[in-house]
């Protein structure tokens, strides 16, 4: 359950099978890709309030229903937003933001596994949709190359806030304010979005291990196999990488995790001895790309 610190209501009849769809007020490209789906997906507006702001709803099947609610804070300090019943699914729609400015489509986890810097719990990370997560990337790669949109289409690792003890993604916009307001890249990040919550499929799920923020790697290994990567931890993050941290990695997937998959190049060569006696201890296969 997320941690219910807002003086606001929180969002009623909620069920074990909705599926919530976040966006920042505060997020240009949020706010754009939210407008995508109400305006392109049948997202119909309801008489239900969260925050004050209206609440919107699709039918997506198998009696499960997604709603898309708005809220007033920055998502990466969502960490006391009020929920009354933890969502099958929650993905918040945000905007990305790098200093090379990228134009990039992404998809990853939240939470920390180490400080908390932006957002969350330090060395504490969110659920992980692989599943999810991966039907949403092959969505926005597809978008991508029937409009021949000038993106790269990514996987990012683990990190900012917030930390949630549910399935947790974030589909994110960038990298920049000319990105944040491209119509046409937020409908490809709104078509992910819709492919991660009709989800039905489940995949092999494996934790990333090395490479930098986006794993070119793992991407390719995702939009070209059936695996599908929950966590995954950097190679900036591989020093600091405890046991504790690392089964949260593997514990903290939807999806059963059934093999360590290493960026072995990406992998600085004081950290790769330290790195292997943590996954003996932890007793998962590991394979090396």
């Amino acid at each position: 359950m997320i941690k219910c610190e807002l003086t606001d209501p929180p969002l009623e009849n909620q069920r074990e099978t909705t599926i919530l769809l976040i966006a920042s007020r505060k997020d240009v490209a949020a706010m754009n890709i939210a407008n995508q789906l109400i305006s392109n997906h049948g997202f119909a507006e309801t008489s239900e309030r969260t925050f004050g702001n209206p609440v919107y709803i699709k039918e997506i099947g198998n009696g499960r229903i997604a709603k898309l609610a708005f809220i007033d804070v920055e998502s990466v300090d969502a960490q006391s937003l009020c929920i009354s019943v933890a969502p099958r699914l929650l993905v918040f729609l945000s905007r990305h933001r790098s200093e090379s400015g990228t134009p990039t489509l992404s998809v990853h986890t939240p939470g920390n596994l180490g400080e908390a810097v932006l957002g969350g719990l330090p060395s504490t990370v969110s659920v992980s949709p692989a599943s999810s997560m991966k039907e949403a990337l092959k969505s926005m790669k597809k978008r991508q190359e029937e409009m021949s949109l000038e993106y790269e289409v990514s996987y990012e690792c683990t990190h900012h806030g917030p930390s949630l003890a549910f399935a947790t993604m974030f589909l994110e916009l960038g990298s920049s304010p000319m990105q944040w307001g491209d119509s046409e890249a937020a409908e490809a990040v709104a078509r992910g979005a819709l492919a991660a919550v009709s989800r039905t499929k489940s995949y092999p799920a494996v934790l990333g291990i090395g490479g930098p923020h986006y794993n070119s790697k793992f991407t390719k290994v995702a939009l070209n196999t059936e695996t599908a990567f929950g966590h995954i931890v950097p190679k900036y993050a591989v020093r600091t990488l405890d046991t504790e941290v690392l089964r949260q990695c593997i514990d903290r997937t939807v999806e059963p995790v059934t093999k360590v998959v290493l960026d072995w190049k990406g992998i600085k060569g004081d950290d790769k001895d330290r790195l292997l006696r943590l996954l003996r201890d932890i007793g998962t296969e590991t394979v090396k790309i």
